[in-house]
């Protein structure tokens, strides 16, 4: 048996003998915080395929958002004139932002690995699990050979990885996802962006405002079309301001610029247009890493979207197996797959006192130009499940700070109860709106009412932060609640 304390690769030793474990982790993104002092006594199993520490330290949340603040400041820089302020922007050094944020990611993803491959009481498992059994898994190591281990209890963390239209991989055009192109060695002249979501929507404004010329290509009519009618039709508008968006398009052709596999790439779309770039970017979304698990064979339920079946305490259908985060959960957000792990993490050791996964008011954040941050339901969604509401928009522009900002496109939208006096949900499209959007979020989840939740408290004049208690006064309730 391999020691407790040793980083299975494939030419670290040559397995003879099944290892039995406490618990068995697959994956190492919010399933590596599961190894609580809980387990100080017992024997751990964290399996990762990919680069350890998850889609969000290594590709995810923190690398993009440390791109989008460098972008941010180069925009800032372009738009200084506005207000008296004479700034150049004398270029942007790709490869020195690149390098600042990975030299500090990447040292962080090898510092895990290295800490549970020399804990105490921690095995890492550099490979590919499937399940081959009842809480048994046969482990295809990244360096050859294959290890085969059981568990008494197996948690399913594997994530999400990027979906690629068939069209793209037919045709042999080299491209990018998400996973990829941050790493990219220069900037292309050109950027072609397949998608509409909110990675197209935060790329596209990186990109662009490090200089690149960006083309969106998205099948729906509205970018961001999950979010509120009226904050998608406007912040497709002002995409259109910053990029060239080609809405209610499919690519039906991908192939090279350049004959004989030249450089750069063609999309024909089915409106007869095309779109040339010198770089491929696809971002039609990510599905969860289920297939791969075999997970029938260990007795487990996958949905039809290929999420795995848990129940409201995060057991799937196998016992003593269960999931979490972008694998399982309904929406693929890091703080959602936190707040699962935080759940599970306590579920495995209390079997007589389960709680349930705490899935009301998932807020979300799109960290483009204009930022996005939005919580509960949309108007849209009211008005098809028959509930009360009413809804007030406040603009940035009407209040001393927007003032100072001369703006004229930011809103914070708000759709209440008008008899109760309850939130139902906030929409915000603006500076900051990821940060704004926060008292809203504690009012739902507290259950204060709209009128305590303005009244109740200061808010600093002039800071930005009036544009929410303008809008929570704004709404036309029943009566004061």
């Amino acid at each position: 048996m391999p020691p407790a304390r040793s980083v299975v690769s494939g030419g670290t030793y040559a397995a003879t003998v099944t290892s039995h474990f406490d618990l068995a982790i697959i994956g190492s993104g919010s399933g590596n915080s599961l190894v609580t002092p809980d387990f100080d006594d017992k024997r751990v199993a964290v399996i990762e395929h990919g680069t350890f520490g998850g889609t969000c330290i290594n590709v995810g949340c923190i690398p993009t958002k440390m791109f989008v603040y460098a972008a941010d400041l180069a925009r800032e820089v372009r738009e200084a004139g506005r207000y008296g302020v004479d700034a150049t922007l004398e270029g942007v050094r790709w490869a020195d932002v690149r390098d600042r944020i990975f030299g500090r990611i990447d040292p962080i993803s090898e510092g895990g690995l290295r800490y549970r491959a020399e804990g105490p009481n921690t095995t890492a498992f550099l490979g590919h699990a499937r399940f081959t059994g009842d809480r048994r898994l046969t482990i295809d190591l990244t360096d050859g050979g294959e290890e085969t281990i059981t568990a008494d209890q197996v948690v399913v963390a594997t994530g999400a990885h990027p979906v690629v239209p068939e069209v793209v991989t037919a045709s042999g055009v080299p491209f990018h996802t998400s996973d990829t192109v941050m790493r990219i060695d220069e900037l292309p002249r050109r950027l072609a962006i397949v998608g509409g979501g909110y990675i197209a929507a935060e790329m596209a404004h990186v990109f662009s405002s490090f200089g690149v010329h960006v083309t969106l290509v998205a099948r729906s009519p509205q970018l961001l079309r999950h979010l509120d009618a009226e904050i998608s039709e406007r912040f497709t508008d002002l995409a259109r301001e910053q990029w060239d968006v080609r809405t209610g398009a499919t690519v039906v052709k991908v192939e090279p610029l350049e004959p004989n596999g030249g450089a750069g790439v063609r999309l024909s779309l089915d409106d007869a247009s095309t779109v040339e770039a010198d770089l491929l970017l696809v971002a039609t979304g990510r599905e969860p890493s289920s297939a791969g698990l075999d997970p029938a064979a260990g007795g487990i339920r996958v949905r039809e979207d290929g999420r795995v079946e848990v129940d409201a305490y995060g057991r799937t259908s196998a016992p003593g197996v269960w999931a979490l985060g972008d694998v399982s959960a309904p929406l693929q957000l890091k703080h959602v797959a936190n707040a699962e792990a935080r759940t599970v993490a306590h579920n495995l050791v209390h079997p007589d006192d389960l709680r349930a996964f705490p899935h009301d008011h998932i807020p979300s954040g799109v960290f483009s130009h204009p930022q996005i941050a939005t919580v509960g339901l949309t108007q849209g969604e009211c008005i098809d499940q028959g509930l009360p509401h009413v809804t007030y928009v406040q603009k940035f522009g009407d209040t001393a700070y927007g003032w100072a900002m001369e703006d004229t496109t930011s809103l914070c939208k708000l759709v209440a109860d008008p008899t109760t006096g309850r939130l139902l949900g906030a929409h915000l499209m603006g500076p900051q709106a990821t940060t704004l959007i926060q008292p809203l979020i504690q009012g739902m989840s507290s259950g204060t009412t709209v009128h305590d939740l303005a009244r109740g408290q200061y808010w600093i004049h002039p800071a930005l932060s009036e544009v929410v208690e303008n809008a929570l006064l704004g709404l036309p309730l029943d009566a004061p609640t």
